[in-house]
């Protein structure tokens, strides 16, 4: 009897798992969306922070469909039709492992190559400004052989069969490819995919195993740790440097005139027509202001609904910057794609953006953790969203603010520094012991300026200082940068040797001997306390002085000319003060720059003014880390023209760090005679007294200006004085005695 019923129960087992098996009840692990999540965390993905899910039951969206237009009817050829069904992701379960062949990179580190330009291909200005970003990078290189990504010449933004832009037979171009090797270590860069009334994300071509930097990827169909989610950004997007974000002062309360604003297109059918059609809802005139216009495309009028006209006039009355500067938020809804382009108007603007386009992957979502700079909003929770947003801590407010600033210059405000970011992500993919930490990405200066191959350690960089709560090494190295012939024992650079190796901070003294003469025998330099090391520059250059040597074993460096005249005393009191400002310059020689509205450029002036801009790296105190920087992130035209010139570089220093640090050097107590000796140097003749070297440090600065597109330079008027410096007391009292003797 129990042998009967056993028997009976596995039979009903038996019964009920068939029928599971049959009406699919047992999916593959990586069809649903739930083992998605948890695959992404395994790649260490940082999702976006979720409003509270809504518990009823919902409606769907209508099915846009089943709505037809004459204008978008649009005849589609049985050809183009089989090259959009071909665009289906094959490779949606790509991975890093899987697919991506990590032995290309082993020899030649992570290099990218760009395919030579096909005659008679054509090409938009944005495509073009992608591939001269990244040829113009550290990454590029001209030999396929030592590539490790490789990046089409043919231009794959806009796949919407209906644009201008669009490029026909892809498929065939791309096969035809010698190393296409089915899109194996390949990058594809996409900004539009699909048409009216698709709006899929497929490409028209079967893109392999090719990882995709794409705009408005959704959730479900971006591979995570493998394609990279990029900003939809317009045609008239700077190509290099940009502008910097609008937020000028972190004003308390953080509060503007609107709370929450948008203006837009209302769209009356189809995709994107729901959440836009819905927000008349909760406008109200007042602090929520949400402009919607149905004037757009050709038939418009067709699809005219009764709020049409009083939309229409309301949207007339407003302008748009006025709103977009003056609102604490900006919605940015999803448009006919899940991507907006007001989402990037509104990081630079400080309205801190409220995301409503569910199922869009953000923008590398990989590394920035956007819960600190954007509130992520849900479509069906629209009423919601002015009592969410009005919750909000002011403190919580300026916060957003700020981190929207800092995102946006590092990582939005160029076509630069979009295709910089996606090779650099690809990089830490690539080469995993040297990947960057998540403070390094979403922290000032920024993953661009935190070059991993000088170092995985925080403590090692000198912006991340106060944040880790540590100070630098209190010893210095100095660089004493030599061009003249040593013919005398009374010679500046002697004196100065002297004097430098004299400081209690002194641990070693470089002399880079950059003269064409020999170098002088060890007994022609004097004796001192520390180690004296001289390097005969190989090629003579002025960069050679900003090279990352070994030798330098601090984190401090003291950058001097030959001719320079410090004292012991200067050398330390210097030096005291850039232990409180390691991320910057610090030193003596000051210069500005201005901008010149007659001639319409940027002006260089050594005058003695109430402010400065720059010090000269010729007495000054920085941080090891910018040798390696100016030397690596930097890129060859620029270093090359300097040492054509054999002239700049001290300019070019200061450029770097107040890109990096968006903060002016510090310049200690005036020394008026370091001008005044550079002007009688009786052992060469002074290139400061040159009229065309100061010609060519004019040329420079704008040169300089347009690679990194805005002036980096940060005026101040604050000098640093040792304390009791000018006070009425015994000079036996002062700490630093021999400056008030100057």
């Amino acid at each position: 009897m129990q042998a009967k019923k056993r028997y009976l129960i596995l039979f009903s087992a038996g019964a009920c798992l068939i029928l599971l098996l049959y009406f699919g009840g047992m999916q593959t692990p990586l069809s649903k969306s739930n083992n998605r999540r948890d695959d992404r965390s395994l790649d260490g993905h940082h999702g976006s922070p979720q409003w509270h899910h809504f518990s009823g039951s919902l409606q769907p969206f209508s099915p846009w469909d089943q709505m037809e237009t004459e204008e978008y009817n649009v005849h589609i050829s049985p050809r183009q039709k089989r090259d959009v069904i071909s665009g289906v992701y094959n490779g949606k379960r790509c991975r890093m492992d899987s697919c991506f062949d990590f032995s290309l990179c082993k020899t030649n580190g992570f290099k990218v190559y760009v395919y030579p330009q096909q005659k008679g291909e054509k090409m938009s200005e944005s495509y073009q400004n992608i591939l001269s970003s990244i040829e113009a990078s550290r990454f590029y290189t001209s030999d396929p052989g030592q590539a490790c990504l490789f990046v089409l010449s043919l231009d794959t933004l806009d796949r919407d069969i209906l644009s201008p832009q669009y490029v026909h037979n892809l498929r065939t171009k791309v096969q035809n490819l010698h190393l296409w090797n089915n899109g194996k270590n390949h990058l594809i860069f996409n900004l539009y995919s699909g048409t009216w009334p698709d709006y899929t994300e497929d490409l028209g071509f079967d893109f392999g195993q090719a990882m995709l930097a794409k705009a408005s990827i959704g959730t479900e169909n971006f591979r995570p740790n493998f394609d990279v989610s990029i900003p939809l950004f317009g045609k008239d997007h700077p190509s290099a440097g940009g502008e910097r974000g609008y937020l000028k002062y972190n004003s308390i309360p953080p509060y503007r005139k609107y709370v929450l604003v948008f203006k837009g297109k209302r769209y009356l059918t189809g995709i994107g027509s729901d959440t836009r059609n819905a927000l008349y809802h909760v406008h109200n005139s007042e602090d929520v202001v949400l402009l919607t216009t149905c004037k757009h495309g050709k038939d418009w009028q067709k699809h005219k609904d009764a709020r049409c006209d009083l939309d229409n006039a309301e949207y007339d009355k407003h302008d748009y910057r006025e709103m977009l500067h003056n609102s604490t938020f900006c919605l940015v809804p999803r448009g006919r794609r899940l991507g907006s382009f007001r989402f990037l108007e509104a990081l630079q603007a400080a309205c801190v953006p409220v995301i409503l386009s569910n199922g869009w992957e953000m923008p590398f979502s990989e590394i920035i953790h956007w819960n600190t700079a954007a509130v992520i909003g849900d479509e069906r929770l629209l009423l919601q969203i002015p009592s969410t947003v009005r919750s909000i801590h002011q403190d919580n407010i300026l916060s957003l603010r700020q981190q929207t600033q800092f995102l946006w210059e590092a990582y939005f405000s160029s076509v630069e520094r979009i295709v910089l970011t996606t090779l650099e992500i690809i990089h830490d993919r690539v080469l995993q012991q040297a990947a960057r930490s998540n403070l390094m990405w979403n922290s000032l200066p920024g993953g661009l300026y935190s070059l991993p191959q000088y170092s995985s350690y925080l403590g090692d960089f000198p912006f991340h200082y106060a944040k880790l709560g540590i100070k630098p090494r209190p010893k210095f190295t100095a660089i004493i940068h030599a061009v003249t012939p040593l013919v005398s024992q009374s010679q500046p650079i002697l004196k100065l040797l002297v004097a430098v190796a004299k400081s209690q901070h002194c641990v070693q003294v470089i002399i880079l001997w950059n003269c064409d003469k020999p170098l002088p025998a060890k007994h022609r330099w004097p004796a001192t306390a520390v180690p004296v090391l001289v390097i005969d520059g190989e090629s003579k250059v002025m960069s050679s002085r900003f090279l990352p040597y070994d030798t330098i074993p601090t984190d401090a460096v003291l950058s001097l000319d030959e001719d320079t005249v410090l004292s012991t005393t200067e050398v330390d009191f210097a030096f005291t003060v850039w232990q409180s400002f390691p991320e910057r310059i610090v030193g003596y020689p000051a210069r500005s720059h201005f901008w010149d509205s007659n001639k319409e450029r940027w002006g260089y002036t050594s005058k003695w003014t109430n402010d400065y801009s720059m010090v000269l790296t010729g007495a000054a105190i920085y941080h090891r880390y910018y040798h390696y920087l100016y030397t690596s992130y930097l890129p060859a035209s620029l270093r090359g023209l300097v040492d054509q010139l054999s002239n700049c570089e001290d300019i070019l220093m200061n450029f770097l760090v107040s890109a990096v640090t968006k903060l002016p050097p510090i310049k200690v107590t005036q020394k008026k005679q370091y001008k005044e000796t550079m002007m009688v140097q009786t052992s060469r003749a002074s290139r400061w007294a040159d009229p065309d070297h100061f010609a060519q440090r004019q040329s420079c600065m704008n040169k300089f200006a347009s690679w990194f597109g805005s002036m980096p330079l940060v005026h101040s008027n604050m000098r640093l004085d040792p304390v009791l410096f000018k006070d009425q007391v015994s000079i036996l009292r002062k700490k630093y005695k021999d400056i008030e003797r100057l």
